[in-house]
This record gives structure tokens, sequence and C-alpha cells, in this order.
């Protein structure tokens, strides 16, 4: 853990470089800025059954009456909602989206060839995990900023209190070079809370030393690796299994301050805000060398468009589904996103 006097340090040094930030790029958009972004897009299934998985609610015949108009329209909203991420300041879409509850190859390909991202160069990295339900973790990547060098896919091994596995999403790697600098992406998915804190903790305490285990690897490869962690960690920045064992000197984490159960995260139940949805980055890129690749923000992308403007509901993320009815909304996360600036040498 860091000390109070070295935390404090850092904390002002973002607040300054916050400050500094909407100062340089409040009235221009900025060529030298790259967009990083994670999405929890609720349940992005297509419309056909899969017999392996419990996909059966997301058919046409099933509970959601999940059919091709349904499906079209999530499409539509997805992508609407990842081709604006970072161009608030940026002149480019992201470079790269992490993203959670995709169920298949096919479900990302529609994605990327909806009209408002198929005049962009994008392309994904999946891998068909034993979850139950079918749901997927992937990364979306722009082809013009980012190259794709190689990826694994890491299984996750908890149980449940019976002692039996509960299979659920792996954890992916991509590495690649953005922009021509080296960097390695862990896109994760901790296990849920559905039915309780007391019963799921440990699921995601073990998730996290898995992705400690995933770090270990690639430090291994290299002492000086540039690492972004993207995830729906199902816990919230001071929680232990991120603070406890996930984090270490080697990270910050920018979405700590972020945080406000009161008024700000990036899902709400029973009207407390969470943000499980958090980008991690290691602290070598916070240097300021030039031509380095450097952070210099974490949002969260919580425009009104993307909320519930009446009832009791009303400012939370417009989902899909609340429950068993069909609300026709974007997802019951909003997403998150860094920028990353590269000045030329």
């Amino acid at each position: 853990m860091l000390s109070q006097c070295l935390f404090a340090n850092i904390f002002l040094y973002f607040r300054t470089q916050k400050l500094a930030f909407m100062a340089s790029f409040s009235t221009r958009k900025n060529k030298n800025i790259y967009t990083v972004g994670f999405y929890n897009v609720e349940n992005l299934f297509d419309t056909i059954d899969d017999p392996k998985t419990w996909d059966d609610d997301f058919t046409p015949d099933g509970k959601r009456s999940w059919g091709f108009e349904r499906y079209q329209d999530k499409l539509e909203k997805i992508s609407n909602v990842i081709s604006q991420l970072g161009t608030e300041y940026s002149p480019e879409v992201p470079a790269l989206v992490g993203l959670v509850e995709v169920e298949n190859k096919k479900v990302l390909q529609d994605l990327i060839n909806q009209p408002k991202l198929n005049r962009y160069p994008y392309d994904f990295v999946h891998y068909d995990s034993p979850d139950e339900r079918g749901i997927d973790t992937a990364l979306l990547y722009n082809k013009q900023v980012f190259e794709f060098l190689d990826s694994t896919s890491y299984p996750l091994y908890v149980e449940n209190n019976n002692g039996f596995r509960d299979y659920t999403r792996d954890i992916l790697l991509v590495n690649g070079k953005l922009k021509g600098e080296k960097i390695s992406l862990i896109v994760t998915h901790w296990p849920s809370r559905k039915i309780g804190n007391e019963n799921t903790d440990q699921k995601r305490i073990e998730a996290a030393i898995r992705v400690q285990e995933v770090i270990k690897d690639i430090i291994l490869k290299d002492a000086n690796a540039k690492i972004l962690i993207l995830g729906d960690f199902n816990d919230n920045p001071n929680d232990e299994s991120v603070i406890d064992y996930l984090m270490s000197d080697y990270f910050y984490n920018p979405m700590e301050a972020l945080f406000d159960p009161n008024t700000s995260g990036t899902t709400c139940h029973d009207k407390r805000w969470n943000l499980f949805d958090q980008i991690i980055i290691s602290k070598n890129l916070l240097q300021n060398n030039k031509g380095d690749l450097q952070f210099k923000k974490a949002e969260i992308f919580n425009k009104d468009w993307l909320k519930i403007h009446h009832g009791k509901l009303k400012g939370s993320p417009y989902r899909t589904f609340i429950h068993k009815w069909y609300k026709g909304g974007y997802s019951d996360h909003f997403p998150v996103l860094a920028y990353f600036e590269k000045k030329p040498l």
C-alpha cells in the first residue's frame, strides 16, 4: 500500500494534470490524444439458440422475446456509444475498447459492421469462454493506431458454496503497439454479486489473484511492461478484492477519485452508485518522457442521453431490460474511458 504522503503527492499531481488537461483541450481537439474505453454492454446476444449455453431467454421464442428488431436496435445503440467515446477531446474514435457480456464472434462482427463503426478499420480479439450463460470478454481495436501482436485467454477457476466449479468468463490478454509503443491489455469480468456479497466475495478475490498471475507472466517477459487492466470487477475501487489483492506499487487506479456511492458511478442499485467498471494503469504510463505514451485523464461516460429521465430510477443507466421488462435502452452500465497522449519526437 502507498504511504499517505506518497498518495497525497500523486493525488495533487493528477489534480494539477487534470486542470492542465481541461485547460488545454476544452476548446479544441488534440490529434495526439488517443482514447481507451471499457463497456459492459448488458447481454449483447444474437437471436440464435446455442445448445451449449443458457441463452434460451435471448431467442425469438424465449422469455425476453429477443428477435431481429430488438437485436438490431441494441447493435445500433451500442455502436453509437462506442463511436462517441473520447471524441470530446480527440478527433479519432477510440483506439481500444474492452467489452464484456458479448456472446460470440458473430455479435462482435455485427457490431463493427454497424454504420456508426464500419467506416473505421476496427477488428476484435475474442475467445469463447466456459461461462454458463455464454457471455465473454473481448477487445475492439482500431487498426490505424493499434498493431495487434498476440493474445491469450486465461481460464478462471472458482467454486460455488457446494464445492463445484462455477464456470465463468476467461481473462483476456492482448499484446500490441499503440502508436508504435508496446502495451499489454487485460480485459476481465469478475463473478457477479447477484446472490449477495457474503457468498461471492471470495470469488472476486480469486479473480484478482488470477489477474495478478497474468501480470506476472507479462512482467517476466518485460520487466518494464506498460499494462492496462480493463474490467467490470463487480467490486468498487475501495473494495478488498481491488485494494488488497489486485493493486500493487506497479499500478495506479484513476477511477478511485471518480467514485462516490451517493452521486457517481457506472451502475446503480437501490439508489446507491457502484463503480464496478474500471481502467487501471501501470505507473510507467504516468511518466512524461517526450515521445512516450502518457496517461492524461479518466472519466465516466455518463451523458444525459444514456440515462433514465423519469421515475425512481431517474439518473441511472438507460438499460435494455429492467428485470423481465424490455425498455429498449443501451446498457445497465455506463462506459468508462481513459485518455492518453503520444506527442511526436
